[in-house]
């Protein structure tokens, strides 16, 4: 496995590997189980397997804490021998080129609610840096994880705007206890850790309750994280997986299930795809 840090060295490799099909998994590091889940599955989709680990300063909006952003760049090396082909770290400067800037991509309306009104401007932030990876690296696959359900959302539609990579998604890996895995996790002390159990709980309830309907299947959701003193809930909402906006009561089909809380400090996310009948 090699540890590449420059455009150059990346096209070198490229160079070498020509004819070979690349999937690429895009990271911020601090790797944990659920994004080995994304390495395995690039694995299983090309020939070789690119993974970058890079601290994005433009999706860290204000009062975000970029400089405290955990940077575990050895132990993520560790973690991927033997699954990736290439770890690619580069600097800020080498993807934001101050003499030659990326363009800036811009969420739209899909961007604008949930995550994109808690933290505005995060998804141009995002979808800058991933349009940015993708010229770099030219994957023919890229894999992302569902629990980042709009984040999901946006990269597919940033790639059919620009004709590709193909976009792969692995399904939630959940803790034994059923949290979500995030690197956020660390941060929860140990009474929140606890009271976090609710946000897998919510969405099961959600789950139990599609049969009656988005309105009270939500309600009941709402009831179970209304129970849990130490939980402030930011939104719970059934979208369509096709524009992202809310369904209708009386909508009936495929619909994600978002949900985002807070625990202390600590906020949490986590996503289910649901059939409401």
């Amino acid at each position: 496995m090699h540890v590449l840090t420059t455009l150059a060295q990346l096209r070198s490799w490229r160079t070498q590997h020509a004819g070979k099909t690349v999937a690429f998994v895009p990271t911020m590091g601090a790797l944990h189980d659920g994004h080995i889940s994304l390495v395995e599955r690039a694995r299983e989709a090309a020939d070789l397997v690119v993974v970058s680990v890079f601290v994005n300063p433009t999706q860290f909006g204000q009062g975000e804490d970029f400089d405290n952003y955990p940077r575990t760049l050895d132990a993520d090396a560790t973690k991927l021998a033997g699954l990736a082909d290439v770890v690619f770290a580069p600097t800020v400067d080498e993807v934001y080129p101050p003499d030659e800037p990326p363009p800036v991509i811009h969420a739209g309306s899909g961007g604008q609610a949930f995550e994109g009104a808690e933290r505005p401007g995060h998804f141009d932030g995002m979808l800058t840096v991933v349009n940015r990876l993708f010229d770099m690296v030219a994957p023919n696959v890229a894999v992302f994880g569902q629990k980042d359900a709009q984040q999901l959302h946006l990269v597919r539609v940033l790639a059919r705007d620009r004709g590709g990579p193909e976009i792969l998604a692995v399904h939630t890996v959940r803790e034994p206890d059923g949290l979500a895995m995030s690197s956020r996790n660390r941060f929860l002390s140990a009474e929140n850790r606890a009271a976090a159990r609710v946000m897998p709980e919510t969405v099961q309830a959600v789950v139990a309750a599609r049969a009656e309907g988005p309105v009270k299947a939500l309600r009941r959701g709402r009831a179970v994280m209304a129970a849990q003193p130490l939980a402030r809930l930011d939104y719970l909402e059934l979208v369509s997986p096709k524009d992202f906006s809310p369904v209708g009561e009386d909508f009936h089909g495929e619909a994600t299930l978002v949900v985002a809380a807070r625990f202390g400090s600590t906020r949490l996310l986590d996503t289910e795809d649901i059939f409401v009948p």
